[in-house]
């Protein structure tokens, strides 16, 4: 009776797979759908798991109080719209910064993001310490609202290993009370060398000094590039010039401003107790050149009202470009690039963001968030990005970042300048001697 039972069971089983294998056969499309199911729902489990995912990344700045306290709260409003990500951040002062970064960089440790000075730009990309950020260009880094001439400030060599996070121009900050008083209504934005002279004749006849002279490293290097050439080499081998007439052409004009009292006498500024005793704060001298940045302390300490003119022509565009304050680098050993490119772009682009940072760290790139900013900043700084903005479309690129050794250049020529307004040294002399000393010292 039992044999018989199992019998049975065991035909029911056979006739059961049967028909299941039947049903399979019949209904492959079916099986095939669920299957794509299955498939599509792992995808999806696995894309939700990758937006999950935690993420760390350490990222390094240098600043004062202010900029730590600010940058952090950017650092809190990432976190909170993107919740899988933990940022880590380390934060010193100059000294500090630089002093600490060093080791991480030997030991292939830096943070994902470090920030940037022109100055070790091309030191660190050189050796393979910062990825090419061209890669991340509109794939994680959003440059739809920033000219190229703001993100080719952090080029070095065919790659962009720093990203621009603000900018300043070169330019002449004057008192228009007192240029109208010497009987120049305006200064026009196509000026000359000529209209220069002409101009500082007028302060002189009026009792006044137009300026209080241009800092020689970076108006010669102005000066050069609106002769289509530059201070240094392309690749920091050497001068950016072959012909010393050029030296000789900028420095005479610099040394007739002395010499006809339109310019103080480097003992005169050199006995200045500090920036109070200036003769553009004083209500003395007429105006100053300098960066566009130094325009917002201008005002506030000497109480009065300036404005903005671009340097002397011709060819402003080509002399002038837009200067990086600092940049945002991503380290090459980084294995977070993505996500470090990621809070780049909210950094530059976020307009909240940008409302906590106000410009500190230079004048936006972006043309969205300078515009949003104008009705947040005081007037001084609304009128450096108006400034800026015109020189963005005034301006060339700023070429190749200085090279090694760019720090005993400056000293220089600081001094040459200084013995040719002393009259201790001739201008055919001292150009010269500019280039033997500049050659040699970029030649180590």
């Amino acid at each position: 009776m039992k044999k018989v039972l199992f019998l049975i069971l065991g035909l029911s089983m056979v006739f059961w797979l049967a028909a299941c294998s039947d049903e399979g056969t019949s209904g492959e499309s079916d099986e095939n759908t669920e299957g794509n199911d299955t498939e599509q729902a792992t995808d999806d489990n696995e894309e939700e798991a990758n937006e999950d995912e935690q993420v760390t990344i350490r990222i390094a700045w240098w600043g004062s109080q202010p900029r730590h306290d600010y940058t952090l709260e950017v650092i809190e409003m990432y976190e909170e719209q993107n919740p899988n990500v933990n940022i880590e951040p380390e934060y010193a002062s100059w000294d500090d910064y630089w002093q600490k970064l060093a080791p991480q960089a030997a030991a292939n440790e830096l943070p994902d993001i470090v920030q940037m000075d022109l100055s070790y730009l091309s030191q660190y990309a050189q050796n393979n310490q910062l990825a090419d950020l061209n890669p991340f260009f509109g794939n994680g880094i959003d440059t739809s609202n920033i000219g190229d001439s703001i993100l080719s400030g952090g080029k070095v060599g065919d790659g962009i290993y720093g990203f621009n996070l603000g900018v300043n121009a070169v330019g002449f900050h004057y008192n228009p009370t007192l240029l109208e008083e010497v009987g120049i209504d305006s200064i026009p934005e196509g000026w000359t060398w000529d209209d220069y002279q002409e101009m500082t004749q007028k302060a002189v006849d009026a009792g006044y000094y137009f300026d209080t002279g241009m800092t020689a490293d970076v108006f010669f290097n102005y000066y050069l590039r609106t002769q289509g050439k530059r201070l240094y080499a392309e690749d920091g081998s050497g001068l950016g010039y072959d012909d010393d007439q050029l030296f000789v052409d900028f420095f005479s004009i610099q040394a007739e401003q002395v010499e006809k009292e339109a310019t103080p006498t480097p003992d005169f500024l050199a006995q200045l107790a500090g920036p109070e005793d200036d003769p553009v704060v004083k209500g003395e001298a007429i105006g100053m050149f300098q960066w566009s940045n130094q325009f917002v302390g201008l005002e506030e300490i000497s109480g009065l009202e300036f404005d903005m003119a671009p340097m002397p022509g011709p060819n402003v565009s080509d002399g002038l470009f837009l200067k990086p304050s600092m940049f945002f680098s991503i380290s090459e050993n980084s294995d977070q690039k993505d996500a470090a490119a990621e809070f780049i772009s909210f950094f530059v682009n976020d307009i909240e963001a940008n409302k906590l940072i106000l410009g500190d760290r230079g004048v936006p790139g972006s043309s969205e968030v300078k515009e949003v900013l104008k009705a947040e900043v005081s007037a001084s700084q609304a009128e450096v990005f108006e400034y800026i903005e015109w020189a963005e479309e005034n301006s060339s690129d700023m070429g190749a970042p200085d090279p090694a050794g760019a720090g005993e250049i400056i000293e220089l020529i600081v001094g040459l300048a200084e013995q040719i307004n002393y009259g201790e040294v001739s201008l055919e002399d001292a150009a010269a001697n500019f280039r033997q000393q500049a050659e040699s010292i970029l030649g180590n």
